[in-house]
């Protein structure tokens, strides 16, 4: 049986782990080869592309900074340069910023912004310069940009929000071509970031009409529908993977 991403090339950012290590993990059981980029954790991304290879499937793991928009920029070039081709773009890297409103300073608000907003921006021009028709961008997005639940959200949900336009704004931009944008926002999912044991679950979970949190692996399923098939009439939108969150 032919796998449905058989023959295609997908660049994953911030994948060393969490939510971007099962999206990767899954593209590349869907049969995409993979580059993912990293930061810090260089050993868990070497090891996450060893895995991908070990199934089969090409990969590679880029160091790059989504703070640093050359960096992003290079990384898309080298996953066409190593991989032959680009035909899906998944921006996943991204930071928690949490706190007073009145105590956050411009500082972090550059920082954040650059890597929520800039970074998906920079890949996303880079990368259609590459990617064919049928071309997908999938920015990962949140649930606090849709709906924000307590206060010291201000500037996450900010960031999150503004790349829902971007997405719609890519939509309309790329369509002609046959290349389809999204954003997926998660929910509170369990991962090393926010544990499902962690402080503050509970209230996660009060807040869920599903009562539980999900996991890395649903996000990754409801980007692999995008990145595949079934994903080829579905542009410009925002698909919150949240418990109900957003109900």
């Amino acid at each position: 049986m032919t796998l449905p991403l058989a023959g295609k090339v997908a660049l994953v950012t911030g994948a060393s782990r969490g939510i971007g290590a099962a999206i990767a993990r899954r593209l590349a059981a869907d049969g995409a080869d993979v580059a993912i980029t990293y930061v810090s954790s260089a050993q868990r991304a070497e090891e996450l592309a060893a895995q991908i290879r070990a199934g089969g499937r090409r990969a590679i793991a880029i160091a790059a900074d989504a703070a640093d928009a050359q960096a992003v920029t290079a990384s898309v070039e080298r996953t066409v340069a190593e991989l032959g081709r680009l035909d899906i773009l998944v921006n996943n890297a991204g930071v928690f910023a949490y706190g007073p409103f009145e105590d956050e300073t411009l500082e972090n608000y550059e920082r954040v912004m650059a890597i929520h907003v800039r970074a998906p921006f920079v890949a996303a021009q880079a990368a259609s310069r590459h990617l064919p028709r049928g071309g997908r961008i999938i920015t990962i997005g949140s649930c606090l940009g849709e709906r924000v639940g307590a206060p010291g959200m201000a500037l996450y949900s900010l960031s999150k929000a503004a790349v829902v336009g971007l997405s719609k704004g890519l939509a309309q931009d790329l369509g002609k071509r046959g290349i389809t944008v999204n954003t997926v926002q998660p929910g509170p999912i369990d991962t090393d970031m926010n544990p499902a044991d962690g402080e503050g679950a509970d209230h996660q979970r009060a807040g869920l009409p599903l009562g539980a949190f999900g996991t890395a692996d649903d996000i990754a399923a409801t980007v692999a529908h995008l990145a595949g098939p079934g994903g080829a009439f579905i542009t410009g939108t925002q698909i919150s993977v949240d418990g109900g969150f957003s109900a």
